[in-house]
């Protein structure tokens, strides 16, 4: 791994573009995708391929920076204690960003506190004179500050956030809001649904605004994203909407995909199809019933569980007083049966689940149909 991280530090020393780096809990590869989409406004980006966040991956994506690219987001992932400060190192970002500090990796890493400790080390790496992007809705983050000799930036909903959404609406299922830029005003609608989505497109403006980007041109481009593979990618098909969200899944990200299911117009069943969410440590048990006790808030017409982690919704659902009715099933062969005997014309189904479960296999049997 050495040898790789040697490449790493060769070929960014090469490098001249500015680099922006991302990390985060929950929704690092959106923001990626959509500080990306906000930047090509004005420059040729390059950004992190596919899931290559990791210490093998970074070095690889920085050897892949050709001449032309004059910007480039790179997704800096971490799984380990001091894996992140590592691959900051390598990187040398520029600017960095922070999207929250959820319960991800929580069975490595402990307390949300030392999360939150690891998830700064992204500034081992940040020049002298770089910025700091922070989440100024997120408790642990809107305390924080960049370390000496670089900027602090706040983003989100709150008067603490000098890039905030203001008056956020739902039209037609999409987020809709004014963005409030350092009190420059602009309406933004965006293309992907989801309140979350409005949070990674302030960040997404205030990159663009402090990279030399126009505003309005930003905010154009921002508009025009439609979403990729896996993440929320929401297909109709012979008049069923299916919401493809099989990549992986944690607490605040299954949430808004029921959310998300809740906000689209259809005219059949809301269907919401959840299977389990690995790697939440040992308060596993109880973040599943959280899940439970916000689907009552936030009704679907049927849900259907699959993995043993996944009855626990069901429980918490149960134990909130919600009576939506329940069906669990053992394998992806009696799902697939279930969606079979059971999805109608008009229906719009919500699949959510770690990427482990296979969930995506019974998203491609739908699409087949």
């Amino acid at each position: 791994q050495n040898n790789q991280q040697e490449i790493g530090r060769y070929y960014r020393s090469h490098l001249s573009l500015p680099l922006i780096g991302i990390t985060g809990s929950v929704g690092k590869t959106t923001t990626r995708e959509m500080v990306a989409a906000a930047l090509s406004a004005k420059y040729r980006v390059y950004k992190t391929p596919g899931n290559s966040n990791s210490q093998v991956g970074v070095p690889i994506t920085l050897s892949e920076i050709i001449s032309a690219d004059e910007i480039g987001v790179l997704e800096l992932g971490m799984s380990m204690p001091g894996e992140l400060t590592v691959i900051a190192k390598i990187a040398q970002v520029d600017m960095a960003v922070i999207t929250n500090v959820g319960i991800t990796h929580i069975e490595q890493l402990g307390s949300q506190e030392n999360i939150c400790r690891e998830k700064l080390t992204i500034q081992d790496g940040l020049k002298e004179g770089g910025i700091l992007f922070l989440n100024g809705d997120d408790p642990l983050l809107k305390e924080t500050k960049a370390k000496a000799g670089c900027r602090t930036v706040y983003y989100g909903t709150g008067e603490n956030s000098e890039y905030r959404a203001e008056d956020i609406r739902s039209e037609d299922g999409y987020p809709v809001f004014t963005a409030n830029c350092r009190g420059e005003k602009y309406m933004v609608r965006l293309s992907i649904m989801g309140r979350h989505n409005v949070l990674n497109a302030m960040v997404a403006l205030a990159v663009a605004d402090l990279s030399g980007v126009p505003l309005s041109d930003a905010v154009k481009t921002l508009a025009a994203f439609t979403g990729f593979k896996n993440r929320q990618q929401i297909a109709e098909k012979n008049g069923v909407t299916v919401i493809d969200d099989t990549y992986n899944a944690s607490p605040v990200s299954m949430k808004a995909g029921i959310e998300v299911l809740g906000s689209l117009p259809c005219e059949g069943k809301r269907i919401a199809v959840l299977a389990d969410m690995k790697e939440l440590g040992p308060d596993t048990v109880k973040f599943h019933q959280e899940v439970g006790a916000f689907l009552k808030e936030h009704p679907a017409d049927q849900v259907v569980l699959y993995g043993e982690l996944a009855k626990e919704i069901g429980a918490g659902l149960k134990a909130a007083g919600g009576d939506i009715p329940l069906t669990e099933v053992k394998s992806l062969e009696e799902l697939e049966q279930w969606l079979d005997d059971h999805v109608a014309f008009g229906d719009c189904l919500l699949f959510k689940g770690s990427n482990s479960m296979g969930l995506s296999k019974a998203v491609a049997y739908m699409k087949e149909k």
